[in-house]
């Protein structure tokens, strides 16, 4: 999703540290280039060969220049001199792989699933500058598993990713975040948010109640 088309996530990027906006803005970037990809491949063996590039390619950020994709190049400028490995990100795509792999999202699959998109958020982190006790890892997972939650065809699997989802995002917002991490934590409440809204419910994005909260969250960090 582009930023423009979706003002909270405009408003969140505000709150991240003006050193890190434009590397949170890459790496939000690879999330949705990922998001697209499995959007836009409907035979698993062509998905598996696309996301595999996107593997090499990621892990080749570390050693040579980037290839002549707009993502990868974000990525180069913004992340990599931050002192973060590309290789570092290679399990975000393992995460978006197990939707390929699995033909059913059982409890296993979605707790891999949200364990490698929700790296993401460690990554993250570390450009913004969060705190160490951040709770980052439970926010990344929590916010991987709540999206996919809304956007999964069956009831029966979304009603699983949400059971994952739900303790773990409980956790992330019962937490003070730091004022380097409160993006990351904004992320989190937003995907909480989510979470509350009945199955196939479009979230209202920028509805009052959900802006005075994130709102409420840059403040005091809770």
């Amino acid at each position: 999703m582009v930023d423009g088309d979706d003002p909270e996530r405009m408003l969140i990027r505000a709150y991240a540290p003006m050193r890190g906006r434009a590397a949170l803005a890459a790496l939000l970037a690879l999330d949705d280039a990922l998001a697209q990809l499995l959007r836009s491949t409907s035979q698993p063996a062509v998905g598996q060969l696309r996301l595999a590039w996107w593997r090499e390619a990621l892990a080749r950020l570390d050693t040579q220049p980037p290839p002549a994709e707009p993502v990868l190049q974000g990525l180069a400028a913004e992340v990599i001199p931050l002192g973060i490995p590309g290789a570092s990100l290679v399990p975000v795509v393992h995460g978006w792989e197990v939707l390929i792999e699995e033909d059913a999202l059982e409890a296993d699959a979605l707790t891999r699933y949200g364990e490698g998109r929700g790296r993401l958020f460690e990554a993250a982190g570390r450009a913004l500058g969060a705190d160490p006790r951040d709770p980052l890892a439970q926010a990344g997972q929590g916010w991987a598993l709540a999206d996919l939650a809304r956007n999964l065809g069956t009831m029966e699997e979304s009603a699983a990713a949400r059971a994952l989802a739900a303790p773990l995002l409980a956790v992330a917002a019962e937490r003070r975040w730091s004022r380097n991490g409160r993006a990351l934590g904004a992320l989190a409440h937003r995907a909480r948010l989510d979470l509350a809204l009945p199955h196939g419910a479009p979230a209202p994005i920028g509805a009052p109640r959900r802006v005075g909260r994130l709102l409420w969250h840059r403040i005091t960090g809770r």
